[in-house]
């Protein structure tokens, strides 16, 4: 008996409805290698707070904001000092390099309190920011495209003047290909797990913490930004300022570095380099989970459905062709 077309369709609808977009692979502290998890896969010894979706956070108030989608405590604390280097590794769903190019990188702190941060609720967190990157200096090009071009990591060091204690550190990626419009931003936040030894004293002030959900609003400048895709209009960070103990301008205005990461000197009215290419209006790249993916996690059972059907597509599952 020949199959239906809609039984046809079946592998196709799965494929589309596991389109991803990326996820925090590997933490390096010092050189020291942490590896993250495949969201919604059986979890490994982690220092990197797992998430079950791939897929970007949406909304400035939804609670996935503060560490991701469905995000659990990880497992393991690394050691960390004050001025060490840290690097996130950000990869598409398939493991391939990060899918986007637009838009700020900016990581945040918060102390877990008495408390190991593998115990501790993410959920009551007060985060101060050490680092934000924008547009590269002179140029037309966000620092977050050497994640795409190049898989480079990015890559910032923890305050040199930052008080012992367990912290958690949070890295996010605000993709604004889709910010022309109120709510297109996508938020990718990743958090992991630290204890910051020495004896320094550096701390935030009460005015310069913010909990997540609640430090950005959908309508804030750096998140709806109908001149994203213009290099000579300033961009304008969301979110606190940089804490005044992490020795950093505490500048909102665009500032970029010349790798992935760095937090360079903030500047007004970058220099384009290059004519740029205008964004999709309403479209994201988006990739597809790969069998190469799959075989580094036992993947569990999920339930899931695209987001987007065409008409055609909706009429071929409802069990008919379209007419011609």
């Amino acid at each position: 008996m020949r199959p239906t077309l809609p039984k046809l369709l079946i592998p196709l609808v799965l494929a589309t409805s596991v389109l991803a977009h990326g996820f925090v692979d590997i933490v390096t502290i010092n050189s020291k290698t942490y590896q993250g998890n495949v969201p919604n896969a059986n979890p490994n010894p982690s220092i990197t707070r797992q998430i079950d979706d791939v897929s970007p956070v949406k909304g400035a108030s939804n609670p996935d904001i503060n560490c991701g989608h469905g995000a659990g405590k990880a497992n393991l604390v690394a050691q960390a000092m004050p001025g060490d280097t840290i690097t996130f590794s950000w990869k598409g769903g398939d493991l391939s390099n990060w899918p986007h190019n637009t838009g700020p990188m900016l990581t945040y702190m918060a102390s877990c309190g008495s408390t190991t941060c593998d115990q501790f609720d993410s959920t009551q967190a007060q985060w101060f920011k050490i680092q934000q990157v924008g547009r590269k200096p002179n140029s037309s090009l966000w620092a977050q495209s050497d994640l795409m071009t190049a898989g480079t990591p990015a890559s910032l060091t923890i305050p040199s003047t930052l008080a012992p204690g367990n912290y958690l550190i949070r890295h996010e990626i605000i993709a604004l290909h889709l910010a022309t419009s109120m709510g297109g931003a996508e938020f990718y936040p990743s958090c992991s797990q630290l204890t910051v030894g020495g004896s320094q004293t550096g701390a935030p002030t009460a005015s310069e913490l913010v909990s997540f959900p609640g430090g950005y609003s959908d309508s804030d400048p750096g998140i709806y930004d109908p001149n994203v895709f213009d290099p000579t209009a300033p961009y304008t960070f969301p979110g606190p300022p940089i804490a005044a103990f992490v020795g950093a301008p505490a500048d909102t205005s665009d500032g970029g570095s010349s790798s992935a990461g760095g937090s360079g000197t903030p500047t007004n009215t970058p220099t384009p380099a290059a004519t740029p290419t205008k964004g999709p209006k309403n479209s994201c790249r988006l990739k597809r989970v790969s069998a190469n993916a799959q075989n580094t996690a036992t993947v569990q059972p999920r339930s899931f459905r695209p987001r987007h059907l065409s008409r055609i597509m909706r009429g071929l599952i409802a069990g008919h062709a379209p007419s011609s």
